[in-house]
């Protein structure tokens, strides 16, 4: 894969520690589950790095001085379900204030492209800046139709990206079909397989996450 300044692939060690858990078949739903959640969490630390900062003043017990903190600028995130939804809770530990839409999408299973079936987000949407999320980047095909969803629909104008693992393929596709929108990764593994399933990856991620086959 061809090196792209909009894709960060986060290479924390307590990152790769954690996606050594989700790898392993013998990992059970709840560790899965939980392992997911602080994996969104550590990802959303490094994702929303260029907040901007005002300067504010305030009275410590000790003295008056001025400070950095955030802007209030708006934020959203956006789950792809169902897999989607085990990076919400993570990412909301850190963001509390942040609004949550979602869409639904399903992988038609002979031409591998994704169907929506469900869409529902904040009324402020356009003016939020937004955070998809989706455990697997696979073909891409569902981060890029959420992404069109979000551009051309509610006219969203800021969109980032969250994956735990991606293919080549996918970040090939999402980056061709929206250059502006950052991807950030916790692995960029090896390839698709026949089934359009990442290798070697971790399975299905919405099956391991509420233990469903």
């Amino acid at each position: 894969m061809e090196n792209m300044e909009n894709v960060h692939v986060l290479d924390h060690p307590l990152l790769q520690h954690k996606l050594c858990i989700l790898r392993d078949e013998k990992t059970g739903v709840k560790d899965f589950r939980e392992v997911v959640s602080e994996i969104a969490t550590l990802m959303c630390y490094e994702a929303t790095r260029d907040l901007p900062l005002e300067n504010v003043t305030i009275k410590t017990p000790v003295a008056t001085g001025t400070f950095k903190a955030l802007t209030g600028k708006k934020l959203a995130i956006v789950p792809v379900l169902r897999a989607g939804l085990g990076m919400v809770d993570g990412i909301l530990t850190l963001i509390p204030s942040a609004k949550v839409g979602h869409i639904g999408l399903y992988r038609d299973p002979e031409t591998h492209e994704p169907v929506e079936y469900y869409c529902k987000m904040p009324a402020d949407i356009a003016e939020r800046d937004v955070i998809i999320l989706d455990p697997m980047l696979a073909t891409g095909g569902s981060a890029t139709a959420a992404i069109e969803l979000l551009k051309k629909k509610y006219g969203v104008k800021h969109i980032k990206l969250m994956n735990i693992i991606a293919a080549p393929e996918g970040i090939q596709r999402v980056h061709g079909d929206h250059p502006d929108v950052e991807i950030y990764v916790a692995a960029v593994d090896e390839k698709l397989n026949e089934n359009a399933y990442i290798v070697p990856g971790l399975g299905d991620a919405g099956d391991r996450i509420f233990g469903t086959k």
